[in-house]
């Protein structure tokens, strides 16, 4: 059995949020974002910077799972932030792709939802693109549905999925 650590992110653990994020994204949206996207989206120089700005200003809420010692999978949450909907935002959940489908995003999900219904929330949203099929059998399993909501800002579609806490 595996040693696992669930913590939350500190200041300091930028560059293994960006590496995270940069590996899970490069695995993940390969032919749904365009390469050029992709390739500045990942770059791991530009997200070490927003994660160090984020970690020192108004965060929000970040669990990371450490797997054997070492960072494997990091999700940030905080106030929904759309206007129109009351409760709590998943921002981001990522997992380096070697542990894909081992259980270990489903642990830092269910932590999430845990820490937000603690916080006071009653229900939770998040986004995710619309040809991310792999997402969805994720986010439907741990009780999200989609709505008739979408966005196009990052290019794709992007639908959001919510569920009650």
């Amino acid at each position: 059995m595996s040693y696992i650590n669930i913590r939350e992110i500190v200041p300091g653990d930028a560059e293994i949020l960006a590496h995270i994020q940069s590996a899970s994204w490069r695995s993940g949206f390969a032919g749904i974002l365009e390469d050029s996207i992709l390739k500045q989206r990942t770059d791991i120089v530009r997200l070490t910077a927003m994660y160090a700005r984020a970690l020192t200003g108004n965060f929000g809420h970040g669990i990371l799972l450490e797997l054997e010692g070492k960072p494997h999978c990091m999700a940030i949450w905080d106030k929904a932030r759309e206007d129109w909907f009351d409760g709590a935002e998943l921002i981001c959940i990522h997992s380096l792709p070697e542990h894909w489908q081992e259980g270990y995003g489903s642990r830092v999900m269910e932590r999430v939802l845990k820490d937000m219904k603690e916080a006071g929330n009653k229900r939770v949203m998040l986004w995710v693109f619309e040809e991310n099929t792999r997402a969805w059998r994720f986010y439907e399993k741990h009780g999200f549905h989609v709505t008739e909501h979408t966005k196009t800002e990052r290019g794709p579609v992007e639908i959001l999925y919510e569920r009650e806490l």
